[in-house]
């Protein structure tokens, strides 16, 4: 099995990809400011690596800039999460209509078994956290739609993004046995090549997601 790791070249991809990290991860939480002497200062770089960055952060959609205010992590809302997730669901649910109809059995076997390693936390801790990547089922059920627009829509634009939200707020508590049933019931569609089947069943697993994490947020 592949696990997937970005290659830092650069100085500014060392920094981009801590910050990533430590943005998604809640280690800076979401709404705060961004300060360039701080965190040049933090990661030893120079504030030109710390402002390219912030600058490919802003397009991933994890930080966003403001008149008089400079550079802050995205604020996780019941409104933000709502229009993301109906991006999501739509895409995903696409994802999972072609993983059916696209991957591999070795695939398919490693989806299982990558589901299977997790199985016993889930059960005993209700803790599904997944790093990112080849790790992560919904990114492995994104590579296996095999669509390069669809992935690079759904990974370089949005995923860290859901993950932020993922993170914080959806891998914890007893939504978790519920959601990892949901995970096997997809695969399972996947596996009988039923395309349908797979693409209803993501979408319904990205609504009751959805519907948890918003009511972490309004509570």
């Amino acid at each position: 099995m592949a696990i997937f790791k970005e290659q830092a070249i650069t100085a500014s991809d060392k920094a981009f990809f801590r910050l990533r990290k430590e943005i998604v991860d809640g280690v800076i939480p979401a709404g705060s400011k961004l300060s360039e002497m701080e965190l040049s200062t933090n990661y030893a770089v120079s504030r030109a690596v710390v402002r390219e960055a912030i600058n490919r952060l802003e397009a991933c959609h994890l930080v966003e800039r403001k008149a008089n205010v400079g550079a802050r992590v995205v604020s996780l809302t019941p409104d933000g999460l709502i229009e993301l997730y109906q991006v999501r669901e739509s895409l995903e649910g696409m994802a999972a209509r072609l993983a059916a109809q696209n991957m591999s059995e070795e695939e398919i076997l490693d989806l299982n078994t990558l589901l299977n390693s997790q199985s016993d936390e889930v059960k005993t801790a209700e803790l599904y956290y997944q790093e990112a990547g080849d790790l992560d089922f919904h990114y492995r059920i994104i590579q296996g739609s095999k669509n390069a627009y669809l992935i690079s829509m759904l990974v370089n634009g949005l995923y860290h993004l859901v993950r932020m939200y993922r993170v914080q707020l959806g891998m914890a508590g007893p939504r978790v046995t519920s959601a990892f049933d949901e995970h096997k019931s997809i695969v399972k569609a996947i596996s009988l090549r039923d395309s349908e089947l797979a693409e209803m069943l993501m979408r319904r697993h990205i609504m009751y997601s959805k519907n948890n994490i918003k009511a972490k947020l309004q509570s």
